[in-house]
């Protein structure tokens, strides 16, 4: 804090002259940024449909209810085709994401200029484009079905999984590595008994983790045709059905529900 000296002695300030001048032209630029943001979106919107929505949305939840119960008999086999998308395509990705993660950790890749970039790369192409998108670029090259929605949940997972796992397999405890390969343990030794015990529970916890949040993106991908309830969803929504959408979104959210509590429970159990 700068000290400024006056006639009734020194003075206390927080900034001086010119760090307050540059502070309050940072407010100025954000200001003016954020206006001019609002008036190119104000722009691009039709207002009329903003201020009519109150009354359209009520309009649709009178529609939607009460839910079409009778329908619930054709949502079990979507619903468990989005676990298996959710489930098949998480174990998918660990298999995947471990030699990834090995490759990119600092103190396991065999070049750290060479293979560790092309290990990062992986992670980060694999973790920035949604499983939607991959989801549409594998209906066009393998076609629609459930098939296409677990190869898009995979691959979408593996970024994710290998930078948690490759941060915790750098963060390991090095003396008991070093104790290790001091017996004269080989390097797959090294890695077996004193790298893998250490990050087993922070892989199982990426593992249920994910397993978690790929059930909330498996529940979307029938939207692009890539199976599971999505579909259906999908189906009720082209024909206005409803009461068929808010059951659907039910057994959605019931199903969102169960994944995150197990996934607590087996994390809780975990650490």
């Amino acid at each position: 804090m700068p000290i400024l000296d006056t006639e009734s002695g020194p003075v206390w300030r927080h900034r001086t002259r010119n760090q307050t001048l540059l502070h309050w032209f940072g407010w100025l630029l954000g200001v003016a940024i954020f206006l001019w943001c609002w008036a190119r979106i104000s722009d691009a919107t039709t207002w009329f449909f903003v201020w009519d929505a109150p009354a359209i949305a009520s309009d649709i939840l009178s529609r939607a209810t009460p839910p079409r119960w009778s329908y619930i008999s054709n949502l079990w086999w979507p619903i468990w085709d989005t676990i298996n998308i959710a489930t098949l395509g998480t174990i998918a990705a660990l298999f995947m994401a471990v030699p990834v993660a090995f490759l990119a950790a600092r103190n396991t890749t065999p070049s750290v200029y060479f293979i560790r970039p092309i290990a990062l790369l992986i992670i980060v192409a694999t973790r920035s484009i949604n499983s939607l998108i991959w989801a549409l670029l594998l209906i066009a090259i393998i076609g629609p079905g459930v098939f296409a929605g677990v190869v898009a949940i995979s691959i979408r997972s593996i970024g994710f999984c290998a930078k948690l796992l490759y941060e915790a397999i750098e963060e390991i405890n090095a003396t008991q590595v070093e104790a290790i390969t001091a017996t004269g343990a080989s390097r797959w030794q090294v890695m077996a008994w004193g790298i893998v015990p250490q990050i087993a529970p922070a892989f199982a916890g990426i593992a249920v983790f994910r397993w978690d949040i790929n059930i909330r993106e498996s529940t979307v991908l029938g939207l692009v045709g890539a199976g599971g309830i999505g579909l259906q969803l999908q189906g009720s929504l082209n024909t206005l059905a409803w009461p068929q959408v808010s059951l659907i979104l039910l057994v959605i959210l019931l199903a969102v529900v169960i994944s995150e509590w197990v996934s607590a429970k087996v994390r809780g159990a975990i650490i």
